[in-house]
């Protein structure tokens, strides 16, 4: 790194081009590294612990150069990098006197948004195959193409748990549960990491909406905190071993998020152990003191207030010690050296050149897996129909959401394509844009089948304005009258929902099928097809809940507790967050968190319930394999009216396929925390007297087996 200068030298993003072979970490020489000879720089003896080699390493840096560590340098790498192939998100550039070697970074919570890659289903599309192995083929992925664009780091996860689905990164996220959101976090950073790439989960610890998002005020309970929105992220820490945390917007409780040493110094890194450093969001930093001493290790994009002048000035002032700033640079350096970023060379950028199959293969099946059958009277499987009507843009196009999370794919196949593809030459498809409803349902009436594609529109910087499809995408115009006006003309209807979260579904009850494909990747077409024509069973189920009405919603109607009052939210909801508030209020969702069907039908017997574990046997009662995912859920006692329970809480899930008849016993582990809650008064996580109710299902609505544990009459 240049001391004193925040932009990149000529010719260091090309200097990414030039770049030799990868090893793991930990299994790199010192002499195929870039740190140098341990003869000369101790530092370099990969036989010491990355505590001893920053020990030796820190008293060797000058102070700028250890205030140099903690920023990056490229201001124009983030919106650039949807554009160029050499332009990284962030890129530290390290201190080549030292060898300390430059830090690349890239945004991937959906895949590599640098130049072209493989764009994946979006992480809501991941979340709805409830299933960790997706979960860590998907980080699988996503760093190994990030490692192929020269990165050492992915922004990713994203493991925010959902308040509102007016969010307009819902697509961005794991769902509404946190015990969802964390199962799934820890797969997919491990998967990342095997890869040799450092994750960055993202965003401790709360980061609910875009509306004000630099500048909200959050008022959140301590319980509400530790239960909802904690979860994923001390799961992601403590299981996963993420390398790096990405602190938010907003103010906690009156704390910056990159500011606050509640969060960062206090439960990050005295509670959970967190050895990894700290980044910032893009210009999430507002005072340079503040910072340094609530835990931020690194600002980005550039040092704007971690630079030479101002933290000297904050030293010089007795605002930040000595100590302080080089902890941090300790925090940077350690993590470097465990990932053996020092100990090899660096990641050729070359995503362009290799060959990419395993990517296009793993983004097929992550979307097979989280597309969810929301509605079926017959209709699906499709029984090989001589004509099928395809009507709405999507069919033509693969939808995605937009910001950071946006992926620039190599090539995609739409929803045409892959029908047209598996249909075969003996199924006349037409197509229809669905612009003129009149001529739309002239289409459908024409054919044996139709298929209405539409769409909503997510992305950072905005919320949508309401949950309907023509708030959601307002250019498409009056998507439900298009798709009720089709319905009349062919009662074979089938809607195929290309939305980043819940949406109203007024026309439910006049179409045969549901699908919800989320935002499905470049693999879209080849999945849907796949999934149309019973090639595969539909293995998503719902990490949300789809509302009847907007204002059964979360949040819906009441402006303190979303969008804000002077730009300020009260989470006055407390732990009622998703399923939980519906539950709670007895609002009867359309359709429920959990929901997915398959096309067989499952039994389930023979709950058996205890402390450690509760057991229960899934049979298929169908005439077709199929995919079963039993959740497991418990109804917790009150230790007192000021700690009120939701009606039923996710504490566990499994996937299993199944053929016809197979039955095949399921296991969900249990612990002391999952029948936990926080007590603020002891400041611990306790276990109240009472009655445990033990509720086993396909949703959180449909449930087929029941048991209790505790204390019960």
């Amino acid at each position: 790194m240049r001391v004193g200068r925040w932009l990149p030298a000529a010719g260091a993003l090309a200097s990414v081009l030039a770049l030799a072979a990868v090893s793991a970490p930990g299994d790199a020489r010192a002499d195929t590294g870039r740190c140098g000879d341990p003869a000369q720089r101790p530092w370099c003896d990969t036989s010491l612990t990355p505590d001893q080699r920053t020990d030796l390493l820190l008293p060797r840096m000058t102070a700028d150069e250890k205030i140099a560590m903690l920023a990056s340098d490229d201001p124009f790498g983030g919106p650039l990098g949807g554009f160029f192939e050499t332009a990284h998100a962030d890129t530290n550039d390290g201190i080549e006197r030292l060898g300390i070697p430059p830090v690349y970074m890239a945004d991937g919570p959906a895949g590599v948004r640098q130049g072209k890659a493989t764009a994946l289903p979006a992480p809501i599309a991941m979340a709805a195959g409830f299933d960790p192995e997706t979960a860590e083929l998907y980080g699988r992925t996503v760093a190994w193409e990030a490692r192929h664009r020269g990165n050492d780091v992915v922004f990713g996860p994203t493991v925010d748990v959902l308040r509102t689905p007016r969010n307009g990164r819902t697509f961005e996220g794991f769902g509404e549960d946190p015990h969802l959101s964390a199962t799934l976090g820890v797969p997919w950073i491990k998967g990342a990491q095997a890869q040799g790439v450092m994750t960055s989960v993202k965003h401790l610890a709360v980061y609910t909406q875009e509306t004000d998002r630099l500048s909200l005020g959050m008022n959140v309970d301590p319980r509400t905190l530790r239960e909802i929105y904690l979860p994923p992220f001390e799961a992601a820490v403590k299981q996963g071993g993420a390398a790096t945390v990405m602190c938010g917007f907003g103010k906690l409780n009156g704390r910056w998020a990159c500011q606050d040493d509640a969060v960062l110094n206090k439960i990050l890194r005295s509670e959970w152990g967190f050895k990894g450093f700290v980044a910032s969001d893009h210009t999430a930093v507002h005072d340079t003191a503040e910072a340094a001493n609530g835990g931020l290790d690194m600002e980005l994009p550039v040092g704007m207030k971690y630079n030479a002048f101002l933290l000297k000035m904050a030293v010089a002032q007795g605002k930040v010690t000595q100590a302080t700033i080089d902890g941090h640079v300790r925090n940077v350096l350690r993590t470097m050296f465990e990932f053996g970023v020092f100990d090899r060379q660096a990641f050729p950028n070359d995503l362009t050149r290799v060959d990419r199959t395993a990517s296009e293969t793993a983004a097929r099946k992550i979307e097979e897996a989280g597309i969810t059958l929301l509605k079926n009277d017959g209709a699906l499987p499709l029984k090989a129909p001589k004509s099928i009507a395809l009507i709405g843009r999507a069919a033509q196009e693969s939808p995605s959401g937009f910001g950071s999370a946006k992926v620039v794919p190599f090539t995609a196949v739409s929803a045409q394509d892959g029908i047209a593809r598996r249909a075969g030459s003996g199924t006349q498809i037409t197509f229809n844009n669905g612009d003129d409803h009149a001529a739309a349902a002239g289409a459908a009436r024409a054919a044996d089948v139709a298929i209405v594609f539409a769409t909503d529109s997510q992305g950072e910087f905005f919320d949508k304005s309401c949950l309907t499809l023509e708030c959601g995408e307002p250019l498409r115009g009056d998507q439900d009258g298009l798709i009720s006006e089709v319905a009349k003309a062919n009662p074979n209807t089938i809607v195929v929902l290309n939305t980043g979260g819940p949406v109203l579904t007024p026309w439910a009850g006049q179409v045969k099928g549901i699908v919800e494909a989320w935002y499905p990747g470049q693999e879209a077409g080849n999945a849907l097809a796949r999934v149309l024509y019973g090639d595969v069973d539909p293995g998503g189920r719902l990490p949300v809940t789809f509302p009847v009405n907007e204002n059964d919603a979360p949040t819906s109607g009441n402006p303190a507790q979303y969008p804000g009052v002077d730009k300020t939210i009260t989470f006055s909801e407390g732990v009622m967050v998703g399923y939980r508030h519906y539950d709670a209020k007895g609002i009867t969702p359309r359709f429920p968190f959990g929901h997915g069907l398959s096309y067989t039908t499952f039994r389930y017997s023979g709950l058996e319930a205890g402390t450690k574990s509760v057991q229960v046997t899934v049979t298929n009662t169908g005439q077709r394999a199929g995919i079963a995912v039993p959740q497991l859920y418990i109804g917790m006692p009150s230790p007192g009216v000021d700690v009120p329970q939701p009606p039923r809480q996710l504490k566990g899930y499994t996937k299993v396929t199944l053929a016809p008849g197979e039955s095949a016993k399921v296991t969900f582990p249990l612990s002391s925390r999952s029948f936990a809650y926080w007590n603020e008064g002891a400041k611990a996580w306790k276990v109240a007297d009472g009655c445990y109710r033990v509720m086993v299902g396909s949703s959180s609505r449909e449930i087929a087996q029941t048991g209790t544990l505790g204390a019960c009459r």
